[in-house]
């Protein structure tokens, strides 16, 4: 029977390699210790196997993938450190168990080999997010077998569901496994951060760290999307599979550090199981929370968005597009306008499409069109099942009339969409999105939409938007 030996988050920076940060790694000193520190506690625990959870490598947002490969490779060299290269081989047994175990619960979960790989236009070797943190266990012996796991963009109780489904399959195998969650934590901590400085930043990195130390498992699961989303994280979702692992057990928990050095947290702690507890047995508790959250969500919608919802809910049932509305919008509203539907699952856009001006005889009708093609029609993803409508939080945009503008000096992204022209190619960008910041980006990305080039003439019209929720 196997065992959960240890569980850690860790960080991912490769300046903290010293072949890749050479004299700059003195500046994330406590974060090198940290590692070290847990590097010993695994050299006495000797794993078998070592399960990595990265966010770098193929991420898909329908399913939680891993490598089909025997042989597992990987090295720096995209940094500058080609001598840092790591090989593994992969722990075939627990991949197969793991893989049945997600089946048994409904997790969606794949293997990719090398013709899948080409398929998506994605590569198999080991990510940095999993080389860095594992060059500084390059030492243990006898050396382990490796299972790379690839996040998925799934809700995160499923997240935390995986992480139960993996502590099945490790009790199953013959070996003795640790789980390593790889996760910076917000990028946008300081001004000098490289994704942009935001107040959030650090507020995140501080709750999280707080509730890791006590092994706060509702209260990591709580945390709001727009809190993520602000803080610009790419470790929430690896530490909520980590957790999963845990559940049932007391946790001996510990930060061993946190800094903010170049503005992007790094975190290092290591999570002991303990001794079976009912207590810790979250999973029901979990789903009953998720369900009240979301129908505490759904009670507050607007009036426009209980319109988009309606017309899903509707759609799904009967397969049709309702013949009237079924609510009355507000009668401050146009009679007509373009309006976008904007479709997110536990804060990653699921669907969005809209229309810049009225193609509909009523605002009503525009908008129930519009959710349907959103959650049908975009082609960026898979249609919306019926059984994703709860977990979707929707958002509708009715558009102002579009006005013509002369310069980039008229347009403000977080007041303005802009529209971009180029004969029968039209670009719309929404304001106040994610990442946006400047007039310049929002031109940019609207022509990448309509697949106008960067130096073709175009024609510009910005517009207002009013924002249902």
């Amino acid at each position: 029977m196997g065992e959960l030996v240890l569980a850690a988050t860790v960080p991912h920076p490769p300046i903290m390699v010293e072949e890749v940060g050479k004299r700059e790694t003195f500046k994330v000193q406590s974060t090198r210790e940290a590692m070290g520190k847990l590097g010993e506690e695994l050299a006495k625990l000797a794993p078998d196997t070592l399960v990595v959870i990265t966010p770098h490598g193929p991420v898909f947002a329908d399913a939680v993938t891993m490598p089909a490969l025997e042989l597992l490779s990987g090295d720096l060299a995209s940094f500058g450190a080609r001598q840092v290269a790591l090989e593994y081989d992969r722990d075939g047994v627990l991949a197969e168990l793991l893989e049945q175990s997600c089946r048994d619960r409904g997790i969606p979960i794949a293997k990719l080999d090398e013709g899948m790989a080409r398929q998506y236009g994605v590569r198999l070797r080991l990510d940095h997010g999993i080389v860095v943190p594992l060059s500084f266990f390059a030492h243990l012996e006898p050396k382990p077998r490796l299972l790379p796991i690839y996040m998925g963009l799934l809700p995160r109780e499923r997240l935390y569901l995986f992480g139960m489904a993996l502590q099945e399959a490790i009790q199953k195998s013959p070996g003795r496994v640790a789980v390593i969650a790889s996760s910076d934590l917000s990028h946008r901590v300081t001004p000098s951060a490289p994704a942009g400085y935001h107040p959030r930043g650090r507020e995140f990195d501080l709750k999280l760290k707080e509730l890791l130390e006590v092994f706060d498992v509702p209260g990591i699961l709580a945390i709001p999307d727009d809190l993520r989303e602000d803080a610009g994280e790419c470790g929430y979702r690896p530490v909520l599979m980590m957790q999963g692992t845990l559940d049932g057990y007391e946790v001996d928990s510990q930060v061993l550090s946190y800094e903010a050095p170049f503005g992007v947290g790094y975190l290092v702690g290591r999570f002991r199981p303990g001794k079976p507890a009912a207590e810790r047995k979250l999973w029901e508790g979990l789903q009953q929370q998720r369900q009240a959250q979301i129908q505490q969500r759904i009670q507050g919608e607007s009036t426009v968005v209980q319109l988009a919802r309606r017309t899903l809910e509707q759609y799904f049932a009967t397969g049709r597009l309702p013949k009237k509305p079924e609510l009355s919008l507000p009668p401050e509203l146009p009679k007509r306008a373009g309006a976008f539907v904007s479709l997110k699952q536990d804060g990653q856009l699921r669907g969005c499409i809209g229309t810049t001006g009225p193609t509909k005889a009523s605002l009503a009708e525009e908008i129930m069109a519009n959710a349907i093609k959103a959650a049908t029609e975009d082609p960026r993803f898979n249609p919306v099942e019926p059984h994703e409508l709860g977990e979707l939080t929707i958002s509708v945009d009715v558009l102002g009339e579009p006005e013509p503008i002369s310069s980039l000096d008229e347009l403000d992204p977080q007041k303005y969409g802009v529209i971009v022209r180029s004969g029968y190619r039209t670009g719309l960008l929404l304001p106040a999105l994610e990442g946006v910041n400047t007039a310049e980006e929002q031109v940019d990305i609207a022509r990448r939409k309509a697949g106008i080039g960067p130096h073709e003439p175009v024609k510009l019209e910005r517009f207002t938007v009013r924002r249902f929720t």
